[in-house]
């Protein structure tokens, strides 16, 4: 997935070293992530919905989400477009979405809230576009989970020449977010089986969050007894 900031910049070492990695993460990681992770998304999609697809890359795992569900449809954004895409995908800035309000029923950020800044930015602008979000992102908890999903990234977006900056929240900040934002959940999974044992005792290792959410407006929550 593209990141929604601006391009990385690295030395002619780093890039070399970039290309490699990412032509060795092609060959051994990238189909079964593609696989796995559009079988859950795919199962987690409302029926007949119009979705956008944030930072979707070429839109590889939404063809074949697609070809699950044949009955959505989807269109995606990216800073950087790459020359060939599998659906139609549109150029934006990384901030604001270049649609008018309720265009979509469901935005998805497949690994892409991390590259930013502030994802708070993009879940706001989710709520005026569509109301509902499905989020694929990390959860910085555990034992060097930093580092692990500092080098995941690395080897999976690097070659592409996006921005990194690594921006990992752990749960409890997801959570805090989600209240602030009036995010309220409706279902989540951990796709630990995104990379075969034994890469998954480290890449795994509840690093990984699949979630799906609506937007309720603070005006619409229960009010709270004394």
């Amino acid at each position: 997935m593209s990141a929604p900031d601006a391009q990385s910049s690295m030395t002619p070492e780093h890039s070399g070293a970039a290309r490699i990695t990412g032509t060795l993460h092609q060959k051994l990681v990238y189909s079964r992530r593609v696989r796995v992770l559009s079988a859950h998304l795919s199962a987690m999609i409302p029926p007949n919905a119009r979705v956008l697809d944030v930072g979707c890359g070429d839109g590889t795992i939404d063809r074949v989400i697609l070809d699950r569900r044949p009955d959505i449809s989807i269109e995606g954004v990216d800073v950087l477009v790459r020359p060939q895409t599998q659906i139609p995908v549109h150029t934006f800035d990384g901030s604001t979405l270049p649609f008018p309000s309720a265009s979509f029923d469901l935005v998805m950020f497949v690994d892409v809230l991390h590259h930013t800044t502030d994802p708070r930015v993009l879940l706001r602008e989710a709520v005026r576009v569509a109301g509902a979000v499905l989020i694929k992102d990390h959860f910085r908890e555990g034992f060097l989970a930093g580092p692990t999903l500092r080098f995941m990234d690395w080897v999976g977006n690097a070659h592409h020449g996006v921005a990194l900056p690594y921006n990992y929240w752990s749960e409890s900040q997801w959570n805090a977010a989600f209240r602030d934002l009036h995010w309220k959940m409706e279902e989540t999974r951990k796709p630990d089986d995104l990379y075969p044992a034994p890469a998954s005792w480290l890449f795994g290792r509840n690093l990984h969050f699949i979630a799906r959410l609506r937007h309720e407006p603070a005006s619409a929550a229960p009010a709270r007894s004394n």
